[in-house]
């Protein structure tokens, strides 16, 4: 079953649970994976990868309005965001914990044989591609410097 199927169903159980937060949440996932399908060379069809780029940015922005609302002082808005995030998230799959992100970025340094800092942008175009969904950009620029650097 794909994510927008699942969605489909979850819309129809939050609106029986009368979750006000969980089905607008669910509707704006919806609505951005319709829009993707509908858009112009996608031919009716998204694929599972690009499902989950469209998720990842969801989340992210919501995490991004949460820091801009706490930082303006409006807790209540902030905390609404972050729990949309974290409703967006239970459909992303399992991030990497710290530990293994070092290792498979490790590993990754290896394999391209990079070894000071003018080679991050080949680790992080090979590093993007293959943690693509298992962790967030951020912190693998983050870990990747710290690699290469040392």
């Amino acid at each position: 079953m794909s994510i927008y199927d699942k969605v489909g169903e979850d819309i129809k159980l939050a609106m029986k649970a009368r979750d006000h937060v969980r089905l607008e949440t669910l509707r704006s996932i919806k609505k951005e994976l319709l829009e993707a399908r509908t858009a112009k060379n996608a031919g009716g069809v998204v694929s599972d990868a690009d499902e989950l780029k469209i998720l990842q940015k969801m989340v992210k922005q919501r995490k991004d309005a949460a820091d801009i609302f706490n930082g303006q002082g409006r807790a209540d808005l902030g905390d609404n965001e972050l729990k949309e995030a974290g409703i967006i998230s239970e459909y992303l799959p399992a991030m990497m914990t710290p530990e293994e992100l070092v290792k498979a970025v490790k590993e990754i340094v290896a394999s391209t044989g990079a070894s000071s800092m003018k080679d991050m942008g080949k680790v992080m175009g090979a590093a993007s591609a293959a943690l693509a969904g298992k962790a967030e950009g951020k912190e693998i620029s983050r870990v990747v410097k710290e690699l290469l650097s040392a």
